[in-house]
């Protein structure tokens, strides 16, 4: 009997996202990564009307990437996040996916990415299996992102940067990717209300970049089909 998608009860495990990722995620940076005049499909204020894909403003976007690091220590796999420190001039204390600017000495945004993915948890490039990419991401201020999806297998020795991080945690994959979780918050930035993706998971508030990233990953991976074709229209 073959089981349709929307029947589907997800392991969340290191084979089922092996096979979800060879199927559905992009194997290279979209040409929106690289040419800042074209439009993305994703980013900051996709929940509200009029959402353009550019940069808010009159700034250059500049190239970015982060690491979805999934840990596959366990039966089920789970996210490492960090918080910033809140000594930082900007982004202070709130939940990030590892990662940063796009250096000119990368050969990439997936290099990007696990460097300062190593350099912000200590997870050094030779743990992760990338799987591939998510659509681009484009923020308010300026950054456009491209997220990285990779299989972190165990043995790595967490160290958060000093100064940079205070502190490195994991969520369930199980509960990042539950739809019930997806929250719509509001804020009001530069006099305007603002609705954002928010997902919080005890103390932890994830929210804003970070959490429509993850909104992306469960569209990509595990939003059914059927519902994945409705949300598109």
């Amino acid at each position: 009997m073959t089981v349709k998608e929307s029947d589907r009860v997800h392991r969340f495990d290191a084979g089922e996202l092996r096979a979800l990722a060879a199927r559905r995620l992009l194997a290279e940076p979209g040409a929106d990564a690289g040419d800042p005049a074209l439009p993305v499909r994703r980013g900051d204020g996709e929940l509200e009307a009029g959402f353009t894909g550019v940069a808010d403003g009159e700034s250059v976007p500049r190239p970015a990437a982060v690491l979805i690091p999934l840990v596959a220590g366990s039966a089920e796999l789970s996210v490492l996040f960090t918080t910033r420190s809140d000594e930082l001039p900007s982004h202070a204390g709130q939940i990030s996916l590892p990662g940063g600017k796009v250096d000119r000495s990368d050969d990439g945004p997936v290099a990007a990415a696990l460097r300062e993915t190593f350099e912000e948890t200590g997870v050094a490039p030779g743990f992760v299996d990338v799987l591939g990419l998510l659509d681009t991401y484009q923020t308010r201020t300026g950054y456009r992102i491209v997220p990285v999806v990779g299989l972190v297998r165990p043995g790595f020795t967490l160290r958060p940067e000093p100064g940079e991080v205070a502190d490195i945690f994991d969520v369930p994959l199980r509960f990042l990717m539950d739809k019930a979780n997806h929250q719509r918050h509001e804020r009001v930035w530069k006099g305007k209300a603002r609705q954002f993706y928010a997902m919080p998971y005890g103390e932890r508030y994830i929210w804003g970049a970070t959490a429509g990233i993850i909104r992306n990953l469960y569209e990509r991976l595990y939003l059914p089909d059927l519902d994945r074709s409705r949300e598109a229209t």
